[in-house]
């Protein structure tokens, strides 16, 4: 009896965009849903333009006042654009660095605001403000700079693991509650102008912002990136497990401190900008993949759904309580709360069913 014929083999649902000697692979599901996430971030945008301030504009009005028209254009592209550019490039940019962590620990609780960075942020800005007592640029440099050393405490006291797993993530929960701890300490010793002055800045608000606040932080967010973009294929081939990930030529040690560099530049210029915005680089990541249906952490998916949500919580945060504006944060902390619940949820099922 002769043997069946061998099935032909299946074609994976891909696309590889071709650029001179660059090119990129991105499953055809994937693509599919940053287009739609994409026309999703301009619609809340658009939204966010029509309700600036708490007063609705047509849109018919905010897209001739776009093209310089009406009588709206200083409201909508001076007051309004502003912060709404601000909500979709900040989001993106925090999705990316949940993207980068979450990929890096391999576990969906490994975000910036998690593992301590925001809080490391928030410590140079308190800093700068009680002790340095600078203006914009102090506060962005220090605020940075917070950033960063958090992330090398982490780094250093987390090199065992490789930067991987869940010691990452209890040596960042650590040092986020040590880092929260010395800024309650540092607000409660400051004068009552700088502490009240120091707390409405933690709660992370786009409230106010000009294009002169916010040009040189997206500059410094799409310059960083640029390399998570590149190094995406490296990066997924470390998902496959660091053994693979050496047999095919990745330095596994210079990828990831190249990620985390980039990670926490994003992190902690959106902090220095609009103060710590929780939760949404925790959430964003894990949204984006499951739309996507990818195995791991998807970049694109992660950054776009991270602009969607803040820019959705921005909207929300200046209509709930018209005239006045909450701070986003206020907001994007509840999101995060609902989150983290059904996360847990989640888990304590699977653990029950894999316990049966």
């Amino acid at each position: 009896m002769s043997r069946p014929a061998a099935a032909p083999p299946v074609l994976t649902r891909s696309v590889v965009l071709r650029m001179g000697s660059w090119s990129f692979r991105a499953g055809r599901r994937t693509l599919v849903v940053s287009g739609a996430l994409l026309v999703a971030a301009m619609g809340v945008g658009l939204l966010g333009l029509c309700l600036g301030g708490g007063s609705w504009t047509a849109p018919g009005e905010v897209l001739a006042a776009l093209a310089g028209q009406g009588d709206s254009v200083v409201v909508v592209r001076e007051w309004r654009l502003p912060r709404v550019v601000a909500g979709l490039v900040f989001g993106a940019a925090l999705g990316l660095s949940g993207a980068v962590f979450q990929s890096l620990t391999r576990n969906p609780l490994g975000s910036p605001d998690v593992v301590g960075l925001d809080a490391g942020a928030y410590t140079g800005a308190l800093v700068a403000i009680t002790v340095l007592g600078g203006g914009a640029a102090t506060l962005a440099g220090s605020s940075v700079v917070g950033g960063l050393l958090a992330a090398a405490a982490v780094y250093v006291l987390s090199l065992g693991s490789r930067l991987s797993g869940l010691r990452l993530i209890v040596v960042g929960i650590a040092v986020n509650a040590m880092l929260t701890a010395l800024n309650s300490w540092i607000v409660l010793r400051a004068d009552l102008d700088v502490a009240i002055a120091a707390t409405g800045w933690s709660s992370g608000s786009l409230n106010g912002l000009d294009w002169d606040e916010i040009a040189v932080p997206i500059a410094v967010i799409a310059a960083l990136a640029l390399l998570p973009a590149a190094l995406s294929p490296a990066m997924r081939q470390t998902a496959l497990g660091d053994e693979q990930a050496v047999a095919s030529g990745v330095r596994l040690n210079p990828l990831r401190l190249l990620l985390v560099l980039a990670g926490v530049g994003c992190t902690a210029t959106v902090t220095a900008a609009a103060g710590p915005i929780m939760f949404i680089a925790l959430a964003a990541p894990q949204i984006g993949r499951l739309l996507a249906g990818t195995a791991g952490v998807a970049l694109a998916p992660a950054a776009l759904v991270g602009a969607v949500l803040l820019s959705a919580a921005d909207v929300v945060a200046q209509v709930l309580l018209a005239p006045v504006a909450l701070p986003v944060g206020v907001v994007t902390t509840v999101i995060g709360g609902c989150y983290l619940i059904t996360l847990l949820a989640g888990k304590a099922r699977a653990g029950g069913r894999s316990a049966a």
